[in-house]
C-alpha cells in the first residue's frame, strides 16, 4: 500500500504458534529417590534387531502393551522389561486402570526416578481402561497421583473389540483414543531429543 510516497507494507496472514507440550509430572531421575527392593523392580533385558522409535512397556501383566504396539509398526512391546539399548531407549509404561495396575506403574517410576535404569528415557504414563465407563473417583486421583512421577499422564478408553481378541486399525479407534496416541507421539518426540538418564 502506498501513502504520501511512503510505502507501507500490509502485515501478512497472523499464524497461532502452537501450545508448547508441556511435563506435567518430572522429567527425569531426581537423586532424592531410594532406589526399590530387587522384589521391586522390573526385569531388564538387551533387545536384538532394529530399535523402535519407542517402545511400550507394560508394568504388569495384560497391561496392553502389546495391543497398543500392534497398532503402529514404529513401536515395539517391551515384554514387561527395561529395553537398555546401546543409544538408550523413550519408553511409555502403560497400566491398567485398577489399583494393582496403578500401584505397578507407581513401583516402575519410582525405579526410574531413582536413576537405577540407566538409558532409559520415560515419557510418561499411559493408563488403559480397564472397564468401559467412567472411572471412581478414587481411581482417578490415584492415577493422578502416580503421574506426577512422570512426565506425562494419558488415559486410554476403552476398545471392545480388543476385550473379543480383535485387532483394531487405529482410523477404527474412538476418537478419544486417536488424540491420546497423537499427544504420545508429541511427548516421544520431545522425550527422544533430551538425553538418556
Amino acid at each position: 500500500m502506498t501513502f504520501d510516497d511512503e510505502t507501507i507494507e500490509e502485515p501478512g496472514p497472523i499464524i497461532e504458534e502452537q501450545p508448547a507440550f508441556v511435563a506435567t509430572g518430572a522429567t527425569r531421575p531426581q537423586l532424592s529417590v531410594p532406589q526399590p527392593d530387587h522384589a521391586d523392580r522390573l526385569p531388564r533385558w538387551s533387545p536384538t534387531g532394529k530399535d523402535p522409535v519407542f517402545w511400550w512397556l507394560g508394568v504388569h501383566g495384560g497391561a496392553g502393551e502389546s495391543s497398543l504396539a500392534r497398532l503402529d509398526k514404529n513401536t515395539r512391546a517391551a515384554e514387561h522389561h527395561w529395553p537398555l539399548t546401546a543409544a538408550g531407549s523413550t519408553v511409555v509404561l502403560v497400566a491398567r486402570s485398577n489399583i494393582p495396575g496403578l500401584r505397578a506403574a507407581q513401583r516402575a517410576a519410582t525405579e526410574w526416578a531413582s536413576g537405577s535404569v540407566p538409558g532409559i528415557r520415560v515419557a510418561g504414563l499411559l493408563v488403559m481402561a480397564d472397564a468401559p465407563g467412567r472411572l471412581p473417583k478414587e481411581i482417578r486421583d490415584f492415577s493422578r497421583i502416580v503421574g506426577g512421577g512422570v512426565p506425562h499422564l494419558w488415559r486410554f478408553p476403552w476398545v471392545d473389540s480388543w476385550r473379543y481378541g480383535l485387532d483394531a486399525a487405529p482410523q477404527e479407534l474412538p476418537k478419544e483414543a486417536r488424540t491420546v496416541l497423537e499427544q504420545v507421539r508429541i511427548a516421544v518426540t520431545a522425550a527422544a531429543g533430551s538425553p538418556a538418564q
